[in-house]
């Protein structure tokens, strides 16, 4: 069987943190769909890394990593990420092993992507500009490039029929983009080489083999359930499907061979980059989030915007992914302010409703606060349920019968240590 591991919001809710925290239990860490702009930060020991493509269980000595066929690898990124691991004298070969179906971000695929957004003028959607649109694009249109064409003969030809293409494109849009084609394709080559020094493999049957055996899997998302291609605040979402639907068809996982579905979220909410978001608070209290939170993203840098938490949402992302059990980010960050609010329906075109609508602009929504009284008390000390504030709990167990799912892991601080387990 395998378990699942998402995040319910608009990303960057802490699954790094908790994966790292699971993976003891796991015999194998699988990434089931994005690419390198997620970025999921883990600390321990007093260091702060953040891992983009590679499995968040890389640096636990049992556990075997693989990078699904759902996910997009940009060989140059992914590079600089295996250079920065070196120094912990991890045993990649063996642990870190690629699906052969995995697609490949060209540098051209990026070119597109700033092209492509510079376009849009005031209608931006927010893109990383990873290149991680245009090379689901590809692969959707049937031209893409996978990790396995690496091994075939006839790859740069392959790689070139492609960039040709891309090129076309990119001079189509008429946007002042300056580049230089043949450097990025120096630095692509070079880390191909590279990726070639790692084990490629048939993952659907690496998987059936390792379920058959009885291995334990934990299945990593990037990213979070409202920023689904189908089920998020469309168009401002990624190309994947970052919901448990997208764990079967990025890892070729049976839906029946799943088992827990461990739902990530903060007890506030965040979002990066545009896009709806009912809960956003532009006063005070959304900047103290920000400031005590460090709301940036771990790649991007990017400032997030921050807000109460939405249970709207929050119940939406929780039954889209069959959740079985709730891990709460991020209870720190919340203490010290005197009343707290929580979105428990929304005012949608007139009448009340507690589900998620198709269209959640601010012309059409407007969220149903319920109030709750805060606590003073510094939670990253705290390593029992028992010792948080009365408040804090009266807090957790509404959220609890809100969603009808019990809420097993708190935590209060980001480094592994700092986590209560209910």
């Amino acid at each position: 069987m395998a378990d699942l591991l998402l995040g319910l919001q608009w990303g960057d809710e802490g699954k790094g943190k908790i994966v790292d925290v699971l993976t003891s239990n796991y015999d194998i860490i699988a990434r089931f769909q994005g690419g390198p702009n997620a970025g999921h930060t883990l600390e321990f020991d007093g260091i702060k890394h953040v891992l983009r493509t590679i499995p968040s269980g890389i640096f636990h000595t049992n556990s075997i990593n693989i990078i699904g066929n759902g996910v997009v690898i940009d060989p140059v990124v992914f590079k600089s990420e295996v250079d920065g691991l070196a120094k912990f004298n991890l045993n990649l070969k063996d642990k870190l092993i690629i699906s052969r179906k995995a697609h490949l971000i060209l540098p051209t695929h990026r070119l597109l992507d700033a092209a492509s957004e510079t376009a849009k003028g005031k209608a931006k959607i927010g893109s990383t500009l990873k290149g991680i649109g245009p090379t689901y694009m590809d692969k959707t249109g049937r031209n893409g490039i996978r990790v396995g064409d690496i091994e075939l003969a006839d790859f740069k030809e392959r790689y070139r029929q492609l960039a040709d293409k891309h090129e076309a494109m990119i001079a189509f849009y008429d946007v002042a983009i300056q580049y230089n084609l043949a450097e990025l394709e120096k630095e692509f080559f070079d880390a191909i080489e590279d990726l070639k020094k790692l084990t490629f493999i048939d993952s659907e049957e690496y998987l059936h083999q390792a379920q058959q055996a009885g291995k334990s899997i934990l299945c990593e998302g990037a990213q979070g359930s409202l920023l689904d291609v189908d089920f998020g605040t469309y168009p401002f979402v990624t190309s994947s499907n970052t919901t448990a639907a997208g764990a079967c068809t990025g890892l070729g996982i049976a839906p029946n061979k799943i088992k827990e579905v461990y739902g990530i979220f903060k007890a506030y909410t965040t979002r990066v980059g545009s896009g709806p978001f009912p809960t956003e608070d532009f006063g005070e209290a959304g900047e103290t989030m920000a400031k005590i939170g460090n709301e940036f993203g771990s790649v991007t840098g990017r400032k997030r915007r921050c807000g109460w938490l939405d249970l709207v949402a929050l119940k939406y992302a929780v039954r889209i992914n069959g959740v079985t059990q709730l891990m709460m980010m991020k209870g720190d960050v919340l203490s010290g302010f005197e009343t707290l609010k929580v979105c428990t329906a929304y005012n949608y075109q007139g009448a009340q409703i507690d589900h998620l609508p198709y269209n959640i602009e601010p012309e059409n929504v407007t969220p149903v606060y319920k109030e709750f009284k805060g606590w003073q008390a510094d939670l990253t000390g705290m390593s029992t349920y028992d010792e948080l504030p009365t408040e804090l709990k009266s807090y957790i167990e509404f959220i609890e019968k809100e969603v009808e799912v019990p809420i097993k892991i708190i935590s209060v601080g980001p480094d592994r240590k700092q986590t209560i387990v209910k």
